[in-house]
């Protein structure tokens, strides 16, 4: 007995130290001289402009990882051809650093090279450019739709869409009305945390940004600049913006698991 409470203290002590103490100096930080200087550094032009870009980036890499998401796992879980090679480059992105990532976009759109020059040429931005930072928010976030959804739709099979497809459903209806009812809450689970890590990415946005003041600056960049130049007001307002945003996400994801547990009951 006294040998787990020793363990269970070692835990709660740990949890302290990483989790419950950096984010308790984040709040104190920001609110150190009061709710007003914390509203007057929010409400900078920079920051302001870095929390919008953020939004976007967000809003973009969750709409577009949601659509080949569910066509990659369906791919995937329906053995389609091709469904082995996505299998094996989906979890890529786990494997190879943000910044691994970033510079892989430069050296291939870069505008020094072949790609990018041509992009130039059709007076199209994409490195040093928000394109840029949409698709390397992309990469990093590649794996968390499809690897929520492929053990669901293995394990709910393919039946109900076969009966489907017998009663005269094509495949949009098919999947509207026997699909997704069976994986919305995987795959808005899978949305959730592409939502977080959108939020936090910094090693290939950083990259393939240029962090370009009021022009490619995202929130991340922003507190990551504030910092630097020592404007720690800045630098604690855009982070805890960030890790309510995160918390907020955290949130959704617990609601979203318990449900997607009593609808599996």
């Amino acid at each position: 007995m006294i040998r787990r409470m020793s363990l269970f203290s070692i835990t709660y002590i740990w949890f302290l130290v990483l989790i419950i103490l950096p984010v308790a100096g984040i709040v104190a930080g920001a609110l150190q001289h009061g709710v007003s200087s914390f509203a007057k550094e929010l409400t900078a032009p920079e920051a302001l402009f870095s929390l919008k870009l953020t939004a976007e980036i967000t809003l973009c890499t969750v709409v577009i990882n949601t659509i080949f998401g569910v066509l990659v796992a369906l791919q995937i879980a329906r053995k389609g051809v091709g469904w082995k090679v996505f299998n094996v480059i989906v979890d890529l992105p786990f494997a190879v650093s943000p910044v691994i990532a970033g510079l892989a976009l430069v050296v291939t759109y870069g505008p020094n090279t072949f790609i990018g020059g041509m992009l130039q040429h059709a007076n199209i931005k994409f490195i040093f450019a928000m394109p840029g930072m949409v698709a390397a928010t992309l990469f990093v976030t590649f794996p968390f739709v499809i690897r929520e959804l492929v053990p669901h739709l293995m394990q709910t099979g393919i039946g109900e869409e076969e009966a489907a497809f017998t009663l005269g459903a094509g495949p949009w209806v098919t999947f509207w009305k026997v699909t997704f009812p069976e994986i919305k809450w995987s795959l808005m689970y899978g949305v959730m945390l592409t939502i977080s890590r959108s939020l936090g990415e910094f090693g290939a946005v950083l990259v393939v940004s240029g962090s370009v003041i009021m022009v490619t600056q995202s929130a991340t960049l922003y507190v990551y600049q504030a910092t630097a130049d020592n404007e720690m007001g800045a630098a604690y307002a855009v982070s805890l913006i960030l890790a309510a945003g995160s918390f907020l996400t955290l949130i959704l994801l617990q609601l979203t698991k318990r449900k997607q547990g009593s609808d599996s009951r």
